[in-house]
């Protein structure tokens, strides 16, 4: 497994080629929509390695706007919980880096509420969303940053990439993040 990582107050921030699914964190990030319908991408790939369980307690707890998350149980997955943070109302739409901020955010708020010291996040509104890997991984980077520097109980923050091309331009933006002042 490919792992690259930089430290940022106090905070490993990683980025790993691999499978979501088999993460060994706390909490995985579901880049959901606000009806909580696992049907496709990074949800489907969720509930079906996870058991249909988690979309069952995400569905009571919809519709969640933007901007905010929720967590479930995670399953049969390695994780304790899912994080579900839309990025979209409904399912299979495009959106917004504005949306993918908000939703990293409220992601990272809601891991520190249930005391989460290692958290993955896929690539946030990068599949039927339709944005750049390198667009999306700047703007959850930005989010990460902010997030971190005021005070956070995270210990380790994951982006995990899919495949190789996601892996070069997550790396590409992490690159540029360890490189601010």
């Amino acid at each position: 497994m490919n792992v690259e990582c930089i430290s940022f107050h106090g905070v490993d921030i990683c980025v790993v080629l691999g499978d979501i699914t088999e993460m060994e964190v706390d909490a995985i990030v579901n880049p959901a929509n606000s009806l909580m319908l696992m049907g496709g991408g990074v949800a489907a790939a969720i509930k079906r390695k996870g058991g249909d369980v988690i979309e069952v307690e995400a569905r009571k707890k919809a519709p969640v706007p933007v901007g905010e998350a929720i967590a479930t149980s995670a399953g049969r997955l390695k994780a304790k919980y899912v994080i579900h943070s839309p990025t979209m109302p409904r399912p299979a739409m495009r959106t917004t880096l504005d949306a993918v901020y908000k939703a990293t955010k409220a992601a990272l708020r809601l891991a520190d509420k249930l005391d989460v010291s290692t958290i993955a996040f896929p690539g946030m509104g990068t599949g039927v969303g339709g944005l750049d890997y390198y667009d999306a991984a700047k703007t959850m980077l930005k989010a990460i940053r902010e997030h971190i520097t005021t005070k956070s109980k995270l210990k380790k923050i994951y982006l995990v990439a899919i495949d190789v091309k996601a892996y070069e331009k997550f790396l590409k933006a992490l690159k540029e993040l360890e490189n601010k002042p």
